[in-house]
Protein backbone atom coordinates (compact mmCIF):
# COMPACT_ATOMS: atom_id res chain seq x y z
CA UNK A 1 0.00 0.00 0.00
CA UNK A 2 0.88 3.81 -0.77
CA UNK A 3 2.38 5.77 1.97
CA UNK A 4 1.73 8.76 0.60
CA UNK A 5 -0.55 10.14 -2.39
CA UNK A 6 -0.70 13.63 -4.19
CA UNK A 7 -4.31 14.70 -4.93
CA UNK A 8 -4.18 16.33 -8.49
CA UNK A 9 -7.35 18.17 -7.78
CA UNK A 10 -9.34 21.35 -5.49
CA UNK A 11 -12.66 21.81 -3.89
CA UNK A 12 -14.78 18.91 -2.44
CA UNK A 13 -13.42 16.11 -4.70
CA UNK A 14 -9.86 16.91 -3.32
CA UNK A 15 -11.31 17.15 0.08
CA UNK A 16 -13.20 13.26 -0.22
CA UNK A 17 -9.93 11.97 -1.28
CA UNK A 18 -7.80 13.39 1.68
CA UNK A 19 -10.66 11.75 4.15
CA UNK A 20 -10.69 8.33 2.60
CA UNK A 21 -6.50 8.42 2.79
CA UNK A 22 -6.68 9.58 6.39
CA UNK A 23 -9.01 6.32 7.34
CA UNK A 24 -6.58 4.44 5.24
CA UNK A 25 -3.45 5.62 7.06
CA UNK A 26 -2.45 7.14 4.16
CA UNK A 27 -0.87 10.41 4.25
CA UNK A 28 -1.93 13.12 1.65
CA UNK A 29 -0.89 16.26 -0.15
CA UNK A 30 -3.27 18.69 -1.54
CA UNK A 31 -1.95 20.97 -4.81
CA UNK A 32 -3.07 24.00 -4.97
CA UNK A 33 -3.08 27.49 -7.24
CA UNK A 34 -2.64 30.98 -5.35
CA UNK A 35 -5.85 31.58 -5.47
CA UNK A 36 -6.89 28.33 -3.38
CA UNK A 37 -4.15 29.12 -0.51
CA UNK A 38 -7.04 28.74 2.05
CA UNK A 39 -8.64 26.38 0.65
CA UNK A 40 -10.55 23.13 2.96
CA UNK A 41 -8.39 20.63 0.66
CA UNK A 42 -5.05 22.25 1.21
CA UNK A 43 -5.86 22.49 5.34
CA UNK A 44 -7.13 18.96 6.03
CA UNK A 45 -4.19 17.50 4.06
CA UNK A 46 -1.28 16.43 5.69
CA UNK A 47 0.77 18.30 2.99
CA UNK A 48 0.31 21.15 1.01
CA UNK A 49 2.30 22.40 -2.80
CA UNK A 50 1.21 25.51 -4.27
CA UNK A 51 1.69 24.48 -7.74
CA UNK A 52 1.04 28.12 -9.99
CA UNK A 53 -0.97 31.16 -10.25
CA UNK A 54 -5.33 31.08 -10.19
CA UNK A 55 -5.62 29.97 -13.87
CA UNK A 56 -6.13 25.94 -14.58
CA UNK A 57 -3.86 25.78 -17.15
CA UNK A 58 -0.94 26.91 -15.30
CA UNK A 59 -1.54 24.70 -12.17
CA UNK A 60 -3.84 22.50 -12.11
CA UNK A 61 -3.51 21.25 -15.29
CA UNK A 62 0.23 21.84 -15.50
CA UNK A 63 1.73 18.15 -15.59
CA UNK A 64 5.57 19.43 -14.55
CA UNK A 65 4.31 21.37 -12.00
CA UNK A 66 2.35 18.19 -10.65
CA UNK A 67 5.08 15.90 -11.12
CA UNK A 68 7.71 17.86 -9.58
CA UNK A 69 4.85 18.64 -6.42
CA UNK A 70 5.07 14.26 -6.14
CA UNK A 71 8.97 14.32 -6.42
CA UNK A 72 9.64 17.09 -3.58
CA UNK A 73 7.10 15.43 -1.18
CA UNK A 74 8.31 11.68 -2.02
CA UNK A 75 4.34 11.17 -3.34
CA UNK A 76 4.15 7.47 -4.77
CA UNK A 77 0.94 7.84 -6.49
CA UNK A 78 -1.65 10.40 -7.93
CA UNK A 79 -5.43 10.61 -7.68
CA UNK A 80 -6.97 13.01 -10.51
CA UNK A 81 -10.35 13.48 -8.85
CA UNK A 82 -12.63 14.16 -11.89
CA UNK A 83 -12.22 16.60 -14.14
CA UNK A 84 -8.51 18.68 -15.01
CA UNK A 85 -6.07 15.62 -16.04
CA UNK A 86 -8.57 12.75 -14.75
CA UNK A 87 -8.92 11.59 -18.32
CA UNK A 88 -5.65 12.76 -19.62
CA UNK A 89 -3.82 9.87 -21.15
CA UNK A 90 -0.89 11.83 -21.85
CA UNK A 91 -0.28 12.74 -18.46
CA UNK A 92 -0.57 9.06 -17.28
CA UNK A 93 1.87 8.31 -19.59
CA UNK A 94 4.39 10.93 -18.18
CA UNK A 95 3.69 9.11 -14.51
CA UNK A 96 4.57 6.12 -15.71
CA UNK A 97 7.71 7.31 -17.07
CA UNK A 98 8.71 8.54 -13.81
CA UNK A 99 7.35 5.90 -11.25
CA UNK A 100 4.54 6.95 -10.21
CA UNK A 101 1.17 5.63 -9.54
CA UNK A 102 -1.69 6.62 -11.52
CA UNK A 103 -5.03 5.81 -9.25
CA UNK A 104 -7.23 5.21 -12.61
CA UNK A 105 -7.10 2.76 -15.04
CA UNK A 106 -4.08 2.83 -17.82
CA UNK A 107 -3.48 5.23 -20.56
CA UNK A 108 -3.97 3.38 -22.88
CA UNK A 109 -8.24 2.29 -21.96
CA UNK A 110 -8.64 6.32 -20.92
CA UNK A 111 -7.15 6.86 -25.08
CA UNK A 112 -9.80 3.76 -26.40
CA UNK A 113 -12.56 5.27 -24.41
CA UNK A 114 -11.87 9.00 -25.05
CA UNK A 115 -12.45 9.32 -28.41
CA UNK A 116 -16.42 8.71 -29.23
CA UNK A 117 -16.28 6.77 -32.18
CA UNK A 118 -13.47 4.70 -31.27
CA UNK A 119 -15.23 4.42 -27.85
CA UNK A 120 -18.39 3.50 -29.62
CA UNK A 121 -16.35 0.77 -31.95
CA UNK A 122 -15.29 -0.70 -29.08
CA UNK A 123 -18.31 -1.29 -26.89
CA UNK A 124 -20.42 -2.88 -30.00
CA UNK A 125 -17.41 -5.29 -30.19
CA UNK A 126 -17.72 -6.04 -26.83
CA UNK A 127 -21.67 -6.45 -26.66
CA UNK A 128 -22.61 -3.23 -25.12
CA UNK A 129 -25.58 -2.06 -27.19
CA UNK A 130 -25.43 1.23 -28.96
CA UNK A 131 -27.53 3.82 -31.06
CA UNK A 132 -28.19 3.59 -34.45
CA UNK A 133 -25.34 5.97 -36.44
CA UNK A 134 -22.51 6.31 -38.54
CA UNK A 135 -19.73 4.12 -39.66
CA UNK A 136 -17.19 6.58 -37.61
CA UNK A 137 -16.88 9.90 -38.31
CA UNK A 138 -18.75 11.77 -40.89
CA UNK A 139 -16.80 14.33 -43.35
CA UNK A 140 -19.25 15.99 -45.69
CA UNK A 141 -22.52 17.05 -46.19
CA UNK A 142 -23.21 14.85 -48.80
CA UNK A 143 -21.98 11.60 -46.78
CA UNK A 144 -24.33 13.88 -43.40
CA UNK A 145 -27.56 13.15 -46.09
CA UNK A 146 -26.57 9.27 -46.99
CA UNK A 147 -26.56 8.12 -43.30
CA UNK A 148 -29.28 10.36 -41.71
CA UNK A 149 -31.82 8.33 -44.73
CA UNK A 150 -30.38 5.07 -43.15
CA UNK A 151 -31.30 5.68 -39.66
CA UNK A 152 -34.01 7.96 -39.88
CA UNK A 153 -34.69 11.62 -38.91
CA UNK A 154 -34.17 12.89 -36.35
CA UNK A 155 -30.44 12.36 -36.03
CA UNK A 156 -27.97 14.10 -34.22
CA UNK A 157 -24.25 15.48 -34.75
CA UNK A 158 -21.67 15.17 -32.02
CA UNK A 159 -18.14 15.96 -31.83
CA UNK A 160 -15.83 12.83 -31.75
CA UNK A 161 -13.53 14.65 -29.24
CA UNK A 162 -16.61 16.10 -27.45
CA UNK A 163 -18.47 16.92 -24.10
CA UNK A 164 -20.57 19.17 -22.54
CA UNK A 165 -23.00 19.76 -25.19
CA UNK A 166 -20.15 21.52 -27.40
CA UNK A 167 -20.52 20.38 -30.83
CA UNK A 168 -23.69 18.92 -30.69
CA UNK A 169 -26.69 19.52 -32.75
CA UNK A 170 -29.79 17.62 -33.81
CA UNK A 171 -31.65 18.04 -37.69
CA UNK A 172 -35.15 17.04 -37.77
CA UNK A 173 -35.09 16.94 -41.68
CA UNK A 174 -32.52 17.11 -44.58
CA UNK A 175 -33.13 21.07 -45.02
CA UNK A 176 -32.13 21.08 -40.77
CA UNK A 177 -28.65 19.09 -41.33
CA UNK A 178 -26.63 20.65 -43.25
CA UNK A 179 -27.03 24.16 -41.32
CA UNK A 180 -26.57 21.64 -38.27
CA UNK A 181 -23.61 19.49 -39.92
CA UNK A 182 -20.97 23.12 -40.75
CA UNK A 183 -22.16 24.23 -36.80
CA UNK A 184 -21.07 20.81 -35.34
CA UNK A 185 -18.09 20.88 -37.22
CA UNK A 186 -17.51 24.64 -36.58
CA UNK A 187 -18.00 24.64 -32.93
CA UNK A 188 -15.88 21.26 -32.51
CA UNK A 189 -13.14 23.04 -33.80
CA UNK A 190 -13.45 25.83 -31.51
CA UNK A 191 -13.98 23.52 -28.77
CA UNK A 192 -11.46 20.61 -29.29
CA UNK A 193 -9.47 21.52 -31.82
CA UNK A 194 -11.07 18.72 -33.88
CA UNK A 195 -13.67 18.92 -36.12
CA UNK A 196 -14.42 15.40 -36.65
CA UNK A 197 -18.31 14.43 -35.80
CA UNK A 198 -20.04 11.45 -36.12
CA UNK A 199 -24.03 10.89 -36.17
CA UNK A 200 -26.73 8.98 -34.14
CA UNK A 201 -29.87 8.48 -34.56
CA UNK A 202 -31.61 10.72 -31.92
CA UNK A 203 -33.99 9.62 -29.01
CA UNK A 204 -37.67 11.64 -28.64
CA UNK A 205 -37.99 11.04 -24.80
CA UNK A 206 -34.77 9.03 -23.45
CA UNK A 207 -33.57 9.24 -20.15
CA UNK A 208 -30.04 9.34 -19.05
CA UNK A 209 -28.76 5.83 -17.39
CA UNK A 210 -25.17 5.18 -16.44
CA UNK A 211 -23.82 2.15 -15.54
CA UNK A 212 -20.82 2.39 -12.41
CA UNK A 213 -18.40 -0.63 -13.40
CA UNK A 214 -15.18 -1.44 -11.32
CA UNK A 215 -12.26 -3.37 -12.26
CA UNK A 216 -9.01 -4.97 -10.90
CA UNK A 217 -7.06 -4.45 -14.12
CA UNK A 218 -6.51 -8.90 -13.89
CA UNK A 219 -10.07 -10.11 -15.90
CA UNK A 220 -12.07 -9.62 -12.59
CA UNK A 221 -14.63 -6.46 -12.78
CA UNK A 222 -18.40 -5.93 -11.34
CA UNK A 223 -21.17 -3.55 -11.94
CA UNK A 224 -22.64 -1.37 -9.11
CA UNK A 225 -26.26 -0.53 -10.39
CA UNK A 226 -27.03 2.57 -12.15
CA UNK A 227 -27.80 5.85 -11.79
CA UNK A 228 -30.51 8.04 -13.06
CA UNK A 229 -28.82 11.21 -14.40
CA UNK A 230 -31.75 12.86 -16.57
CA UNK A 231 -32.61 15.64 -14.91
CA UNK A 232 -30.12 17.98 -16.78
CA UNK A 233 -29.01 21.43 -17.92
CA UNK A 234 -27.39 22.22 -20.81
CA UNK A 235 -26.22 18.65 -21.39
CA UNK A 236 -25.08 19.61 -17.27
CA UNK A 237 -26.39 16.82 -14.92
CA UNK A 238 -28.08 18.85 -11.69
CA UNK A 239 -29.62 15.81 -10.16
CA UNK A 240 -28.86 12.12 -10.11
CA UNK A 241 -30.64 9.17 -8.41
CA UNK A 242 -29.57 5.41 -7.71
CA UNK A 243 -31.28 3.06 -8.36
CA UNK A 244 -33.43 4.40 -11.54
CA UNK A 245 -36.69 5.12 -10.71
CA UNK A 246 -37.99 3.36 -14.47
CA UNK A 247 -34.98 0.64 -14.20
CA UNK A 248 -36.37 -3.24 -12.79
CA UNK A 249 -33.71 -5.26 -11.10
CA UNK A 250 -34.30 -7.69 -14.68
CA UNK A 251 -32.48 -4.50 -16.85
CA UNK A 252 -30.18 -3.67 -13.73
CA UNK A 253 -29.06 -7.41 -13.85
CA UNK A 254 -29.01 -7.60 -17.80
CA UNK A 255 -27.54 -4.19 -18.76
CA UNK A 256 -25.16 -4.23 -15.80
CA UNK A 257 -23.54 -8.24 -16.56
CA UNK A 258 -22.94 -7.01 -20.42
CA UNK A 259 -20.72 -4.16 -18.72
CA UNK A 260 -18.96 -5.82 -16.31
CA UNK A 261 -18.14 -8.67 -19.06
CA UNK A 262 -17.24 -5.79 -21.05
CA UNK A 263 -14.69 -4.78 -18.49
CA UNK A 264 -13.32 -8.16 -17.43
CA UNK A 265 -12.60 -8.54 -21.09
CA UNK A 266 -10.40 -5.02 -21.59
CA UNK A 267 -8.56 -5.53 -18.12
CA UNK A 268 -10.09 -2.40 -16.83
CA UNK A 269 -8.25 -0.97 -13.84
CA UNK A 270 -10.48 0.77 -11.13
CA UNK A 271 -14.03 2.84 -11.50
CA UNK A 272 -15.71 3.87 -14.76
CA UNK A 273 -19.07 5.08 -15.73
CA UNK A 274 -20.77 3.55 -18.88
CA UNK A 275 -23.22 6.05 -20.29
CA UNK A 276 -26.51 4.83 -22.15
CA UNK A 277 -29.62 6.49 -23.22
CA UNK A 278 -32.66 4.34 -22.38
CA UNK A 279 -36.04 4.47 -24.12
CA UNK A 280 -38.73 1.79 -24.41
CA UNK A 281 -36.79 -0.90 -22.71
CA UNK A 282 -33.93 -0.52 -24.59
CA UNK A 283 -30.60 0.99 -23.64
CA UNK A 284 -27.94 3.23 -26.45
CA UNK A 285 -24.16 3.25 -25.02
CA UNK A 286 -23.37 6.95 -25.28
CA UNK A 287 -19.92 7.15 -23.55
CA UNK A 288 -17.41 5.67 -21.07
CA UNK A 289 -16.04 7.96 -18.48
CA UNK A 290 -12.60 6.28 -17.65
CA UNK A 291 -12.74 8.00 -13.94
CA UNK A 292 -14.92 8.78 -10.63
CA UNK A 293 -17.97 10.71 -11.62
CA UNK A 294 -19.59 13.33 -9.38
CA UNK A 295 -22.17 11.35 -9.02
CA UNK A 296 -20.37 8.66 -6.94
CA UNK A 297 -21.77 9.39 -3.53
CA UNK A 298 -25.76 7.51 -4.32
CA UNK A 299 -23.90 5.01 -5.36
CA UNK A 300 -21.83 4.71 -2.30
CA UNK A 301 -25.22 4.99 -0.32
CA UNK A 302 -26.74 2.16 -2.11
CA UNK A 303 -24.48 -0.20 -2.35
CA UNK A 304 -22.34 0.89 0.82
CA UNK A 305 -19.29 0.78 -0.25
CA UNK A 306 -16.32 3.28 -0.62
CA UNK A 307 -15.57 3.41 -4.15
CA UNK A 308 -12.46 6.21 -3.59
CA UNK A 309 -10.69 3.43 -1.12
CA UNK A 310 -11.55 0.61 -3.52
CA UNK A 311 -9.80 2.82 -6.27
CA UNK A 312 -6.53 3.39 -4.04
CA UNK A 313 -6.82 -0.61 -3.06
CA UNK A 314 -6.81 -1.57 -6.32
CA UNK A 315 -4.50 0.57 -7.94
CA UNK A 316 -1.81 -0.86 -5.05
CA UNK A 317 -2.08 -3.90 -6.82
CA UNK A 318 -4.39 -5.41 -3.84
CA UNK A 319 -7.73 -7.24 -5.21
CA UNK A 320 -11.19 -5.65 -5.08
CA UNK A 321 -12.84 -6.12 -1.65
CA UNK A 322 -16.30 -7.41 -2.72
CA UNK A 323 -17.55 -9.50 -5.73
CA UNK A 324 -20.50 -9.36 -7.37
CA UNK A 325 -22.50 -11.27 -4.76
CA UNK A 326 -21.51 -9.00 -2.22
CA UNK A 327 -22.84 -5.85 -4.02
CA UNK A 328 -26.88 -5.92 -3.73
CA UNK A 329 -28.75 -2.28 -3.64
CA UNK A 330 -30.60 -0.82 -0.59
CA UNK A 331 -32.86 1.65 -0.58
CA UNK A 332 -32.85 5.25 -3.06
CA UNK A 333 -30.40 7.57 -2.93
CA UNK A 334 -30.58 11.00 -4.35
CA UNK A 335 -28.33 14.03 -5.14
CA UNK A 336 -28.31 17.58 -5.89
CA UNK A 337 -25.43 19.46 -7.10
CA UNK A 338 -25.26 22.49 -5.21
CA UNK A 339 -23.50 25.78 -7.69
CA UNK A 340 -22.61 29.09 -7.05
CA UNK A 341 -24.67 30.31 -9.40
CA UNK A 342 -27.61 33.36 -9.85
CA UNK A 343 -31.23 32.37 -11.35
CA UNK A 344 -32.84 32.90 -13.07
CA UNK A 345 -29.80 32.69 -15.44
CA UNK A 346 -27.29 30.46 -14.11
CA UNK A 347 -25.09 33.57 -14.21
CA UNK A 348 -21.57 32.26 -11.52
CA UNK A 349 -22.16 33.95 -8.05
CA UNK A 350 -18.44 34.07 -6.86
CA UNK A 351 -17.36 35.63 -3.66
CA UNK A 352 -17.33 35.67 0.38
CA UNK A 353 -19.56 33.29 2.01
CA UNK A 354 -20.85 34.96 5.51
CA UNK A 355 -22.60 32.05 7.00
CA UNK A 356 -22.95 28.79 6.60
CA UNK A 357 -24.40 25.77 7.94
CA UNK A 358 -24.62 22.41 7.03
CA UNK A 359 -27.94 19.78 7.31
CA UNK A 360 -27.46 16.58 9.14
CA UNK A 361 -29.13 13.84 10.72
CA UNK A 362 -30.05 10.11 9.41
CA UNK A 363 -29.17 9.83 6.12
CA UNK A 364 -27.69 13.15 5.20
CA UNK A 365 -24.49 13.46 3.05
CA UNK A 366 -22.64 16.76 2.02
CA UNK A 367 -19.74 17.00 0.17
CA UNK A 368 -18.38 20.18 0.17
CA UNK A 369 -15.03 22.30 0.70
CA UNK A 370 -16.87 25.67 1.87
CA UNK A 371 -16.78 27.22 5.35
CA UNK A 372 -17.84 30.32 6.98
CA UNK A 373 -15.83 32.91 5.12
CA UNK A 374 -14.52 31.04 2.35
CA UNK A 375 -14.35 33.50 -0.49
CA UNK A 376 -15.21 31.56 -3.52
CA UNK A 377 -12.99 31.98 -6.29
CA UNK A 378 -14.29 33.14 -9.52
CA UNK A 379 -11.56 31.23 -11.74
CA UNK A 380 -13.32 27.12 -11.24
CA UNK A 381 -16.44 25.48 -11.88
CA UNK A 382 -19.58 26.58 -9.78
CA UNK A 383 -19.86 23.73 -8.07
CA UNK A 384 -19.56 24.43 -4.55
CA UNK A 385 -21.37 20.92 -3.19
CA UNK A 386 -23.48 18.47 -3.18
CA UNK A 387 -26.02 17.11 -1.09
CA UNK A 388 -26.57 13.32 -0.97
CA UNK A 389 -29.37 11.50 1.01
CA UNK A 390 -30.43 7.98 0.91
CA UNK A 391 -34.17 6.25 2.35
CA UNK A 392 -35.17 3.29 2.85
CA UNK A 393 -37.47 4.12 -0.85
CA UNK A 394 -37.45 6.96 -2.99
CA UNK A 395 -40.52 8.78 -1.09
CA UNK A 396 -38.11 8.81 1.66
CA UNK A 397 -35.79 10.08 -0.01
CA UNK A 398 -37.29 12.85 -1.05
CA UNK A 399 -38.92 13.62 1.85
CA UNK A 400 -35.03 13.63 3.42
CA UNK A 401 -33.79 15.62 0.97
CA UNK A 402 -36.49 18.45 1.13
CA UNK A 403 -35.72 18.38 4.80
CA UNK A 404 -31.73 18.87 4.12
CA UNK A 405 -32.62 21.34 1.47
CA UNK A 406 -34.86 23.12 4.54
CA UNK A 407 -31.83 23.05 7.09
CA UNK A 408 -29.36 24.14 4.51
CA UNK A 409 -27.24 28.07 5.10
CA UNK A 410 -25.69 28.94 2.45
CA UNK A 411 -25.37 33.29 2.63
CA UNK A 412 -23.17 35.69 0.92
CA UNK A 413 -23.60 34.38 -2.66
CA UNK A 414 -26.16 32.91 -4.70
CA UNK A 415 -26.92 28.67 -5.14
CA UNK A 416 -28.73 26.83 -6.91
CA UNK A 417 -30.44 25.69 -3.48
CA UNK A 418 -34.45 27.19 -4.69
CA UNK A 419 -34.15 25.52 -7.43
CA UNK A 420 -33.88 21.97 -5.80
CA UNK A 421 -37.10 23.16 -3.36
CA UNK A 422 -39.08 24.02 -6.46
CA UNK A 423 -38.17 20.62 -8.34
CA UNK A 424 -39.30 18.52 -5.72
CA UNK A 425 -42.73 20.19 -5.47
CA UNK A 426 -43.28 19.31 -8.93
CA UNK A 427 -45.42 15.92 -9.11
CA UNK A 428 -42.78 14.38 -12.44
CA UNK A 429 -40.08 14.84 -10.09
CA UNK A 430 -42.40 13.19 -6.89
CA UNK A 431 -43.14 9.88 -9.71
CA UNK A 432 -40.28 10.05 -11.29
CA UNK A 433 -41.95 10.53 -14.71
CA UNK A 434 -39.04 12.71 -16.86
CA UNK A 435 -36.17 12.64 -19.85
CA UNK A 436 -32.90 14.21 -20.69
CA UNK A 437 -35.37 17.38 -21.76
CA UNK A 438 -37.80 17.78 -18.86
CA UNK A 439 -35.89 20.17 -16.98
CA UNK A 440 -34.84 22.49 -20.07
CA UNK A 441 -38.75 22.68 -20.89
CA UNK A 442 -39.48 23.35 -17.17
CA UNK A 443 -36.84 26.17 -17.03
CA UNK A 444 -38.14 27.94 -20.15
CA UNK A 445 -41.91 27.94 -18.59
CA UNK A 446 -40.67 28.41 -14.90
CA UNK A 447 -37.64 30.85 -14.86
CA UNK A 448 -38.79 33.36 -17.79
Amino acid sequence: MFDKILIANRGEIALRVVRACREMGIASVAVHSTADSDAMHVRMADESVCIGPPPSTDSYLSIPAIVSACEITGAQAIHPGYGFLSENAAFVQVLEDHGITFIGPSAEHIRLMGDKITAKETAKSLGIPVVPGSDGGVADVETALRTAAEIGYPVIIKATAGGGGRGMKVAHNAGELEVAFRTARSEAKAAFGNPEVYMEKYLQRPRHIEVQVFGDGNGRAVHLGERDCSLQRRHQKVLEEAPGPVITAEERARIGGICAEAMAKLNYRGAGTIEFLFEDGEFYFIEMNTRLQVEHPVTEAVYGVDLVREQIRVAAGEPMSFAQADLVPRGHAIEVRINAEKLPNFAPSPGRITQYHAPGGLGVRIDSAIYDGYKIPPYYDSLIGKLIVHGRDRPEAIARLSRALGELIVDGVDTTVPLFRALLEEPDIQRGDYSIHWLERWLAQNLA
